[in-house]
């Protein structure tokens, strides 16, 4: 029994990648300070064959623009979260192209900068929280951006979502 059971935990391991899906979920900015720095955004997922999520991009819902984003960061940033905050993965903006300018736009003077979350679940406002780090070593939360769910884009195999199109369509 524990060798059919070995055999298929190996099958669910090797079919992962290939069950894996990227997605594209859109949010409008909840409150005004998000507003007034993002209006809003859509990001890509990666759902991997268990369910969990995993954000690969921004872009940016009204302008075009759009940053790489590579999970994982140092443990210092979840200590300056804000009390009772709990972030469940923490996500270092890439330093080029527009990265740069979110990074500048999110925490002005920082050398680096994180955007921390919980837990993100189609159809459910998500909190995000940029923190940075700068050239002292110090780390500071510099703000929480609050976003409502809108919607998915419903796109072709391979294609990316363009800033400029109309609102994403709902499923």
């Amino acid at each position: 029994m524990t060798r059919l059971a070995t055999g298929l935990l190996l099958l669910a391991l090797m079919a992962g990648p290939a069950a894996a899906e990227t997605r594209y979920w859109a949010y409008d900015a909840a409150d005004r300070i998000t507003q007034a720095l993002t209006q809003g955004i859509t990001i890509e997922i990666r759902r991997n064959f268990f369910g969990a999520v995993s954000v690969k991009r921004l872009f940016s819902t009204s302008a075009r623009g759009s940053a790489e984003i590579r999970q994982g960061g140092p443990a210092a940033t979840r200590s300056v979260l804000p009390e009772g905050v709990r972030a469940n993965d923490v996500y270092r903006i890439v330093r080029e192209g527009d990265g740069r300018g979110l990074v500048r736009a999110l925490c002005p003077g920082a050398d680096d900068a994180w955007l921390l979350t919980g837990r993100i679940r189609q159809g459910d406002p998500i909190e995000l929280h940029a923190v940075g780090r700068w050239a002292d070593g110090t780390f500071r939360h510099c703000v929480t951006l609050r976003y409502t769910y809108r919607g998915e884009w419903t796109l072709p195999e391979g294609a990316a979502p363009r800033p400029d199109e109309t609102s994403p369509s709902t499923r």
